[in-house]
This record gives structure tokens, sequence and C-alpha cells, in this order.
């Protein structure tokens, strides 16, 4: 076929702005979903976990699940798994050589899980089954590890688990702090997702419905509604399905860095900032914030008057989580943020999450959400 340079021209166009999505894992979900594993086949399994899940039974009663011959534990993930964790854990992942690496627990397991078997680069079918309803990483390509009180991102489609499992089973007897601190984690994600330089019409479906079953059903499981939870838990997969392709933005950005340096959960610091990063991006985002209020119900005619119910609903379901407003509030001094203020700013602008953010992030942008969130202003 012959093109004439116009034509040429117009098919690089088209090319420049074409949509990728992907979404290899594959998702069980419902009540007993972890009945799953029975299926997935292999002689040899290597379950990822946290002491909690051992001293509990529940690791023990997912193996058996497997029905695996051969059974290893690697028990030791903490919040925040360091990057000499992850590599004892590939180390133990190389030596037992599994057929099936399962990862148990919140956002922390599943990271350290993914992290050992990119290391270890074996033929691993790795199956994600998160025990918490926010970080959306048994969907995602991404794995975050912490060196020298910095949160470290990685990115590579090779991360992304082969499968999920959502059973709301695991979910029933989640602390009230834990279902509001994870629940907002995945509020941000499809927030961000939505605003992304990188979302298309696929992963807005995903963060929109994300977005509005979250916003609707968060309220009711934190007082206690057990058979909403199964809700929050697939919003929660649903915008991890949609910030891996659209990529996420500043309020990641500077969660990973004060989380980094002062330990605060991730979930925590989402609800701290992210209200703030909406009003910093509002100027080139108003459209995508007010179409995500009027889904969630809280939009009004003007987009101005929609991206203020945005942020007014999520202050409010903040307070009625009884979620912190300021770094103070969670603990964190103010004055030791400022004295690391270059810092902070510096890993901010270095994370990949800042790439996607909807307008350039830049230093004097990272400082004015910092002055909000210690009550500078």
């Amino acid at each position: 076929m012959f093109f004439v340079p116009w034509e040429i021209l117009a098919l690089k166009r088209r090319c420049i702005f074409m949509e990728e999505f992907q979404c290899k894992t594959t998702i069980y979900s419902g009540p007993g979903a972890v009945s799953a594993l029975a299926g997935m086949g292999g002689e040899r399994l290597m379950l990822v976990t946290d002491p909690f899940f051992m001293k509990n039974g529940t690791a023990q009663r997912i193996a058996q699940t497997a029905k695996c011959a051969q059974v290893e534990y690697f028990d030791k993930v903490q919040p925040d798994p360091s990057v000499e964790l992850a590599a004892e854990g590939t180390a133990r992942l190389k030596e037992f050589a599994p057929d099936l690496l399962v990862a148990l627990g919140g956002g922390s397991a599943m990271d350290c899980a993914k992290a050992m078997a990119y290391f270890a680069k074996g033929s691993y079918k790795l199956v994600a089954i998160p025990t918490t309803s926010g970080s959306g990483s048994e969907v995602t390509d991404f794995a975050i590890l912490t060196h020298n009180k910095v949160k470290h991102p990685l990115v590579d489609k090779r991360l992304r688990p082969d499968a999920a499992i959502l059973d709301s089973d695991l979910l029933q007897d989640l602390p009230k702090g834990l279902i509001a601190e994870t629940g907002f984690d995945a509020l941000s994600h499809a927030v961000e997702a939505y605003g992304a330089k990188n979302a298309g019409a696929m992963t807005d479906l995903y963060a929109r419905e994300a977005f509005s079953s979250a916003f609707a059903a968060l309220p009711a499981s934190y007082a206690g509604r057990k058979d909403v939870r199964l809700k929050v838990h697939q919003a929660a997969t649903m915008a991890g399905i949609a910030f891996t392709q659209a990529g996420l933005g500043l309020c990641h950005a500077m969660a990973h860095s004060l989380g980094g340096l002062f330990h605060v959960p991730h979930g925590r610091l989402n609800a701290i900032l992210l209200p703030s990063v909406i009003t910093c991006n509002a100027h080139v985002a108003a459209k995508k914030y007010a179409e995500l209020a009027r889904a969630a119900g809280i939009g009004g005619s003007a987009d101005t008057i929609a991206v203020r119910n945005l942020k007014n609903g999520l202050v409010r379901l903040r307070r009625e989580l009884n979620l912190p407003e300021t770094l103070a509030q969670a603990g964190v001094d103010p004055r030791s943020v400022w004295r690391s203020a270059e810092q902070i700013v510096k890993a901010t602008l270095e994370d990949p999450c800042c790439k996607t953010n909807p307008m350039e992030a830049e230093d004097f942008l990272v400082r004015r959400i910092l002055e909000e969130v210690t009550g500078r202003v």
C-alpha cells in the first residue's frame, strides 16, 4: 500500500494516542473463593505472609486448600517491606523452587512476594490473596520496597500476578481502623487513575466504578456491615486495574516520600493528602474530577461546583472514618517535616507516580501541599 506523506503523518498521530489495555490476572471473587487454589495444580507451594496469619492458622488453612504435597512458608513480612527482606525471600524462593507462589495479606505481603518472584526470575504461578481492601496489588505491575527510609516503587509488567482471589470470608474480622485506611487508599487510587495523564476510556470505566462503589459502601463497611465488604474489596481491585495502566499522581508520590521517612501507614497519608492534591490539580483536571463527583452522586451543574463537592465529600468521609486531617494528627511533628523538606520534595519529584500527575509536578506545588497538611495555611 502506498502512503503519501500526510497519510503517514496521520498514521503516526493515531499510533501516538493509541490506548493499550491489559488485564492478564484471572480474578476469583466471592465467599469461599480460596477454594480456587485447589484447581491450580502444582506439587510445591510457597506461601508468603506475615506472622499474624501464621499464628492464627489462616496461612496453614489456605495452604491445605491448595492440596500441594510440599509447602514452604515465608512468614517474615512486615509493613513497608525492605529490600533486604525481599532479598532474603528471593533466596528462599530459589532454594525451594515451588510451582505455586501464594501471597496472603495486605499490600506489604503481596508486594514482597511479587518482588521475590521478579528477582528470582523463575517460572512460578503467582497468586495474590488480599486480606485488606485497598492496595490493589493483586492486579498491578507495582511493588513498593523500602531502603534507607525511602520507598522505591518497582514498575514492571512481570510483577502482575497470574491470579487474584477476592474471598470475602477473609474480611469479616477486619479492625475498623484498617477498613478506613485501606478503603481510602482504594479511593485515592481511583481518583488519581481517573485524572492521570495516561487515562483512557477503558481505565476510566474501572476507575469511575471503583470510586462510586467504594465511596458508597465504605461508610457502611466501617460501621460494621459485613455484607458490603466484598463490594469495597472488588472496588479496590478495579481501582488497581485502572491505575496500573493509567498511572497515579502527586498524592501517591508524596505518600511514598512521607511514609518512608515517618512510617505513617500509606492509606492514612493518602487520606491526609488527597483533598489538597485535588485542589492543586483542579486547574487542569476539573472536568475529570467533576465526572467522578457526579458518578458518586455528589456533583453539581458546573464543574467548579462538582470539584468542590468532590473535595468536601472526601473531607466529610475522612472525618466519618476517624482519619487524621493533618500530619500532626497522624503523629508527625510538622517541624520534622520542614527540616526534611528538601528530601521530601526531591523524593516526591523523582517518584514514578509524578510522571502521570495531570499537571506538571514542581517544587512549589509539593511545598504548597506540605503547607496545607502541616497546618501552615
